[in-house]
């Protein structure tokens, strides 16, 4: 068949449904052939931005390899930022660019880059198809490389005439082989399970410190089987909300830069610390690594043997999968002759629970203005904490994670360790492609906002019910406030008044809804009629311009300089 068919069936038979994607002379054949395919759902963007972050939201919210396509040159370039998001916080994704001909590679042709060498420290793998007899086989592997193991964005970059070549379709084994690559598929060695269960019953304050691989490793309830069995409180990152039920008693809560204070200082009083899918970032350890945790003995489970001890040494460090691992722990741990002392366990968790009530999240007591975690809680109380929430980056970002209880993983969408401005909107959309059925929520900044705003079109055009509830404070919020607190005030660049658009009326030009509230008490009803709504909607709720984002451990500081409220 022809190289581009084969393309459109190995991408169904790896049980890809959908395409985000803008065209382009070199991919003129791909469109061509999707025009005719029944299975495969084309999604036009308005910026390949938007395409790579959709391609995250589908991902995120299914666990499978989200799909985008762009052109050569800009095209290509246009979905770096994507790309780069999606390895810094291991989404699968599958990124196909069109490239000029293979003839001219190398030539500085029309809308030539070299997207595999610009991409090359950003990407799991990449390929450069110039022979059409190298492109079943690349297939094949990009969507299994992508998924499996530490999940990670896969580039394919196919020269414009190889789409009309004769292939041969794949006949190989699914999973492919491939030479050198082997993911850890076990659940740990024994020993070293059984080392880390003996630790966790020895210990007299333990902490769970769970992240991200929570989520991709399909691990939840793995992991709430370990904290219950050894009665254990829960940390989660940023990324590794809904890993964990947020209602459930042994969740302490967010660590970090911005976590609950109660999760510093149990990290700084804990005596081990069971760390799974997590890469020991700065944004939870600040940048004083010896400071963190000093007394903690550490057990490091993750897909990833590089993590293990990159960032903190591990005294007991387990490369595996995470669900198997911590599925083996529980065993392992029922099987021990002497467990915790639960009278021990009880008042360590009364410790961090008068942190707790000590120390909750602080809310400004300004009622001149709509304070934004007023606004995430009234989201959490309307939609029964069940919505699909996708953010942007920035101080709403935080106000989301700190004040909507996640119980399911997959339900939080986020950009953590690329931070990218913009993501909000088209991964929402990603995950409305992939759950129609569900309420899917962009809680946006006004700042990040603007940046993808024009996706609002892709929404529309399909009809994609996405609600869009933007935190307006006129700054870019979060720099903003750091300006506010170590430089004096001095706001540089980080205003936008009063040349910000109307967001009603941007929504209005596109025929949805849109409304905006300035009053409290006008709040509800508006979150109500936007969340009604047959098709996509927006509501602007103009907040605090002055609102700030406490606890905060300032950058470069250890945790003993948190700030826990101003």
């Amino acid at each position: 068949m022809r190289a581009v068919d084969e393309t459109l069936a190995s991408l169904k038979r790896s049980g890809v449904d959908a395409i985000f994607g803008l065209p382009g002379g070199p991919l003129i054949p791909l469109f061509d052939a999707l025009h005719d395919d029944p299975d495969l759902r084309l999604f036009l963007v308005r910026h390949e931005q938007g395409a790579g972050h959709m391609a995250e939201g589908y991902a995120k919210v299914t666990g499978r390899a989200g799909v985008c396509t762009a052109t050569s040159g800009p095209g290509a370039t246009n979905l770096v930022t994507p790309i780069a998001d999606a390895y810094m916080d291991s989404v699968p994704m599958v990124a196909i660019t069109g490239q000029v001909g293979s003839t001219r590679v190398g030539t500085d042709a029309f809308q030539e880059a070299d997207i595999v060498g610009i991409t090359l420290p950003i990407v799991k793998h990449s390929y450069l198809i110039k022979d059409p007899a190298d492109l079943p086989q690349a297939l094949a592997e990009a969507v299994y490389i992508a998924e499996s193991g530490r999940p990670g964005p896969v580039l394919v970059d196919i020269c414009v005439d190889v789409w009309g070549k004769e292939v041969e379709p794949y006949s190989g084994p699914v999973p492919p082989v491939i030479p050198g690559y082997l993911p850890p598929t076990s659940g740990g060695h024994p020993r070293q399970i059984a080392a880390a269960a003996e630790a966790i019953a020895a210990a007299k304050r333990p902490v769970v410190y769970a992240g991200g691989g929570i989520i991709a490793g399909n691990a939840a309830d793995a992991l709430r089987r370990v904290a219950e069995i050894a009665e254990l409180p829960v940390n989660t990152t940023l990324m590794g909300l809904g890993g964990f039920p947020g209602s459930h008693p042994l969740w302490v809560g967010m660590p970090g830069m911005h976590g609950i204070a109660a999760a510093t200082y149990a990290f700084q009083d804990a005596d081990l610390i069971l760390a799974v899918g997590v890469r020991f970032d700065e944004r939870v350890l600040s940048t004083m690594m010896s400071e963190w945790a000093p007394n903690a003995k550490i057990i490091h489970i993750d897909v990833d043997p590089a993590e293990i001890s990159k960032n903190r040494s591990a005294h007991i460090g387990i490369a595996a999968q995470s669900a198997a691992a911590l599925d083996n722990l529980a065993d392992a741990y029922g099987r021990l002759p002497k467990k915790h002392d639960p009278a021990a366990r009880a008042t360590w968790m009364a410790k961090i629970n008068a942190w707790k009530v000590e120390h909750p999240y602080h809310i400004a007591d300004d009622r001149e203005f709509i304070q934004p975690q007023h606004v995430i809680q009234a989201l959490y109380k309307l939609t029964g904490g069940n919505a699909i929430i996708c953010t942007d980056v920035g101080q709403h970002q935080m106000f989301a994670a700190q004040h909507y209880l996640f119980d399911q993983p997959r339900q939080w969408l986020t950009s953590g360790g690329l931070g990218t401005m913009g993501f909000g909107l088209p991964s929402a959309i990603g995950a409305q492609v992939a759950l129609p059925d569900r309420l899917v929520v962009d809680i946006a900044g006004d700042g990040s906002f603007e940046m993808t705003l024009q996706e609002l079109s892709t929404a529309k055009m399909y009809g994609l019910p996405v609600k869009v509830v933007i935190l307006n404070n006129g700054y870019l919020g979060m720099v903003r406030q750091w300006q506010e607190l170590f430089y004096e005030s001095r706001y540089s660049g980080t205003s936008f008044a009063p040349f910000q658009p109307d967001f009603v009326k941007v929504a209005h030009a596109w025929g949805m809804p849109g409304l905006s509230v300035d009053r409290m008490e006008d709040l509800e009803e508006g979150l109500i009629a936007t969340l009604n709504s047959d098709g996509p909607a927006l509501i602007n709720v103009n907040v605090d311009p002055m609102a700030k984002v406490f606890p905060m451990v300032p950058q470069g500081e250890g945790p003993g300089a948190v700030i826990v409220k101003g």
